[in-house]
């Protein structure tokens, strides 16, 4: 009979915030786990540890990247991670999968196909919770992104592996939010969502290599049509349409510069610090909205009830604004 592993010893906060602040990688993937924790101790404990790094956040540049499956997020990832530690920065590649509750998810398949980067001592990969609400998994990978800045990570990557609503949350707690297209997309048009179009600081055109090479210009000419009828979303940046190959590592010191150009142009006009503060005041009150609905499912009366409730408006015997009116009072509000 094999032995049992030690129990792992109990950090203290000040464990914590030294070991991030030194840029220890082992104590960096135990404060995430603390992160991610459901158990009330933990997640009062990161609190702690996200209070006490708070002021050695904020100097990364913050990078949301999002694409459908097949698009190739994973090798564009690599090769733009490659090229930045190259170059000197410290790269931290996060993930918001809100499928991944009912599929699994794919960050470990994504992990297993960026494997230079993840054995790269410049660079850290780290998966989304296997589960949960996007709220939360969105509440864990933001407050990850904040200790591995503290860590010293200088570049941030949320990719967003699943679709939807991630697109929205993740452009919202980013700096810049790239878009990856295939080739040929440009001639179904019609069907890219406008609300993706009015979100992304730029669209790349992946896979433009081989036979894909004139197709991939054909759908960058398109985008950038669709972006002349659209209202930028600051009149100081006009998202640009490049074409790249994550597979051949073609474009990507383009796209960079472009991000960075980015950057300077938002910090001058003082909206890089707009974004960021709005950004930081609209997940106060995410978080105020998912702690009041989580205290209120758990009220001892609401929980007693609300099979019922629920049954009855499925059922059409009960409306919906009566039923609610009904769970407000007996919870008192």
């Amino acid at each position: 009979m094999n032995a049992k592993s030690p129990a792992r010893a109990v950090l203290s906060t000040s464990q914590y915030v030294d070991g991030i602040l030194s840029g220890d990688r082992a104590m960096l993937g135990r404060a995430i786990t603390l992160i991610e924790s459901r158990n009330t101790a933990h997640r009062n404990q990161a609190q702690d540890v996200l209070q006490a790094v708070l002021p050695h956040t904020g100097k990364a540049a913050r990078v949301g990247i999002t694409g459908v499956p097949g698009v190739g997020k994973s090798t564009t990832i690599e090769a733009l991670g490659g090229n930045l530690t190259a170059a000197g920065h410290k790269v931290s590649v996060l993930a918001v999968d809100p499928t991944s509750s009912r599929t699994g998810g794919s960050i470990l398949g994504d992990k297993t196909r960026m494997a230079e980067l993840a054995v790269n001592p410049n660079a850290f990969i780290r998966p989304s919770p296997s589960s949960g609400t996007l709220g939360g998994v969105a509440r864990r990978t933001r407050e990850t992104m904040f200790v591995c800045e503290a860590a010293g990570f200088d570049v941030i990557i949320v990719e967003t592996v699943g679709i939807g609503q991630s697109e929205t949350t993740v452009a919202d707690m980013v700096d810049f939010f790239l878009v990856l297209m295939l080739p040929g997309a440009g001639d179904d048009l019609q069907g890219i969502k406008k609300g993706v179009l009015e979100i992304a600081d730029m669209i790349a055109v992946n896979k433009s290599d081989g036979d894909n090479v004139d197709r991939a210009r054909h759908a960058a000419a398109d985008y950038r049509a669709a972006f002349n009828i659209l209202t930028p979303a600051t009149p100081n940046w006009r998202p640009p349409v490049l074409t790249v190959s994550g597979k051949e590592n073609r474009g990507l010191d383009k796209l960079w510069q472009e991000i960075e150009r980015h950057r300077g142009i938002m910090t001058s006009s003082g909206d890089f610090e707009k974004r960021r503060s709005g950004q930081q005041i609209r997940w106060m009150w995410s978080m105020l909205e998912e702690r009041l609905l989580e205290s209120f499912r758990n009220h001892r009366g609401v929980a007693q009830a609300l099979a019922q409730i629920e049954e009855d408006v499925g059922a059409g015997r009960l409306t919906a604004t009566n039923a609610v009116s009904k769970l407000l009072s007996l919870a008192d509000v």
